[in-house]
C-alpha cells in the first residue's frame, strides 16, 4: 500500500502568547531536533530551514549560493513579493559579479566615517522630535511621533528625498512590505514609487545636490552605465529598508526594554561605549528581519550534515540563529552586557546590510536619549494590546502608546 507522503510543516511567523520578543517556538525547536529541515511555504513550494548560527555562516558566505529572486524556486516571501520581483532589479538580489559592482556605488556614504559627519545632525533630529513630544504632551504612539520620523528624516537627507513627501512613501512601503498585501496592490504600490523615484532622480541631473541620489545620477546616468530605473530601483531598495527597519527597532527595543527596568536603566544612564554594546544585544535579542535571508544553491552543498541540492530553496533563519545556545549563553534574557557582535541581525557574508553603519549610529543615539528626556516613560496600555507585526516583512510594531 503507497502512503501518501506527508508536507512539511508550515513556515510560520506567530509568535507564543506572552512572547513577542521570541521567534516562533515551532522554528526555535529546531535548532536542537534538526536544524536543518523541510518547511512549506505560502504558495505550497518547499524549502530548507537552516536555524544554527554556524550553519548560516558558511552558507551565507559560501558562492555557490544565490540572492537571485528570479531563479526558479527562489522562495519568496509573500504573493506581494513574487508579484514585484521583477519590478525591483537591485543589488540585494544580484549574484557576483554584479552584485559587488552594484553596491560599490553606495559604499561610500554608508562608511563609518561618514556615519560620524553626519551624527550632529542625527542628534539635531532626535532633539527636534523630542522636543515635539515634550511639549505635546502624553500619551503618544511612539512610532509615529519617534520612531518612524527619525530614520525617514534621516535616509531623506541622505538620498536626497523630499520629506514632505514622507506620506506617499511610507503609505507605498507598508503595502510592498505586508505579507498580506495582494498581488495588484503590491504592484501598483511599486510602480506608483519607482515612477517617483525616477523623476527624482532624473531632475537630479539637472539639478545635482549634496546627496547620494544626485551622486548616483551625475555618475552613473550614462549609456553603458545605469538606466534612470535602475537608478529608481537603488534608491526604492535604500529608501525602504532606510526607514522600516531603524524605525522598527526603535520602537520595539524601546517596548522590550520597558519591559525589562534594569536593562533600560542601564542604557539610559550608561556611557556611549556601553550603549553601543548594548544595541548589538538589541540587535541579536530582537532580529527584526524575522523572514529570514532567501536563497536557492546553485550547486551541491552539504552542510551540517544535511545536502542541499542545486536549485533547492532555503531559508537562513536569523532569528533562531541569535538565539543559539552554541553562540550565545542564556539566549533568552536580554543582556547589554553580552558581547554579541556576532549576532546575524545584518546577515553574513557579501550580502551584509550595506546601511548596518547608519542603523547603529540612529540607535546609540535615540535610545539614551529618548529615555533620558522621558525617565518616567512606561506603556500606556497593557503589552498583551499592542498590535505587534507578525505579519510584516519587517517585525515591530503597529504602534505603542506611551506616557511619562
Amino acid at each position: 500500500m503507497t502512503q501518501t507522503p506527508v508536507a512539511p510543516p508550515a513556515l510560520t511567523t506567530q509568535r507564543a502568547s506572552g512572547c513577542p520578543f521570541d521567534p516562533p517556538p515551532s522554528k526555535t525547536a529546531l535548532l536542537e531536533s534538526e536544524p536543518i529541515s523541510r518547511v512549506s511555504l505560502w504558495n505550497g513550494a518547499t524549502a530548507w530551514l537552516v536555524t544554527r548560527h554556524a550553519d548560516q555562516v558558511t552558507l551565507l558566505r559560501d558562492p555557490r549560493i544565490s540572492a537571485d529572486n528570479r531563479r526558479p524556486n527562489y522562495p519568496s516571501m509573500s504573493a506581494a513579493s513574487e508579484a514585484t520581483r521583477d519590478q525591483i532589479r537591485a543589488f540585494i538580489n544580484m549574484d557576483e559579479p554584479e552584485h559587488n559592482a552594484e553596491r560599490r556605488k553606495f559604499t561610500g556614504d554608508f562608511t563609518i566615517k561618514r556615519m560620524r559627519a553626519l551624527t550632529p545632525r542625527i542628534e539635531q533630529i532626535i532633539t527636534d522630535l523630542l522636543d515635539a513630544m515634550e511639549e505635546a504632551g502624553p500619551p503618544t504612539d511612539l512610532v509615529t511621533s519617534f520612531a518612524l520620523p527619525l530614520p525617514s528624516l534621516v535616509i531623506c537627507e541622505l538620498l536626497g528625498v523630499p520629506y514632505s513627501d514622507h506620506a506617499f512613501f511610507q503609505r507605498n512601503s507598508a503595502v510592498m512590505v505586508d505579507t498580506r498585501s495582494t498581488s495588484e496592490a503590491a504592484l501598483a504600490a511599486t510602480k506608483e514609487l519607482g515612477a517617483y523615484l525616477g523623476d527624482l532622480v532624473e531632475s537630479k541631473v539637472a539639478n545635482p545636490a549634496d546627496d547620494l541620489l544626485s551622486r548616483l545620477a551625475t555618475g552613473y546616468l550614462k549609456p553603458g552605465h545605469s538606466t534612470k530605473r535602475q537608478c529608481a530601483n537603488e534608491a526604492l531598495l535604500l529608501l525602504v529598508a532606510g526607514h522600516e527597519t531603524t524605525a522598527n527597532m526603535i520602537a520595539l527595543g524601546t517596548c522590550a526594554l520597558l519591559q525589562n527596568p534594569a536593562q533600560l536603566a542601564a542604557v539610559r544612564d550608561s556611557d556611549p561605549a556601553r550603549v553601543a554594546n548594548a544595541v548589538e544585544e538589541m540587535l541579536r535579542y530582537l532580529t527584526i528581519t524575522h523572514m529570514g535571508r532567501r536563497r536557492v544553491a546553485t550547486a551541491d552543498i552539504e552542510v551540517g550534515g544535511q545536502l542541499i541540492k542545486a536549485g533547492e530553496a532555503l531559508i537562513c533563519s536569523g532569528d533562531t540563529a541569535n538565539r543559539d545556545p552554541e553562540v550565545f549563553q542564556d539566549p533568552y534574557t536580554l543582556d547589554i552586557d553580552r558581547q554579541a557582535r556576532q549576532h546575524l541581525a545584518f546577515g553574513s557574508g557579501p550580502h551584509q546590510c550595506l546601511g548596518q553603519n547608519l542603523a547603529r549610529v540612529e540607535l546609540q543615539l535615540a535610545y539614551p536619549a529618548l529615555l533620558r528626556r522621558f525617565p518616567g516613560l512606561r506603556l500606556d496600555v497593557p503589552l498583551e494590546e499592542i498590535p505587534f507585526r507578525t505579519e510584516m516583512a519587517v517585525y515591530g510594531v503597529h504602534s505603542l502608546p506611551v506616557a511619562w
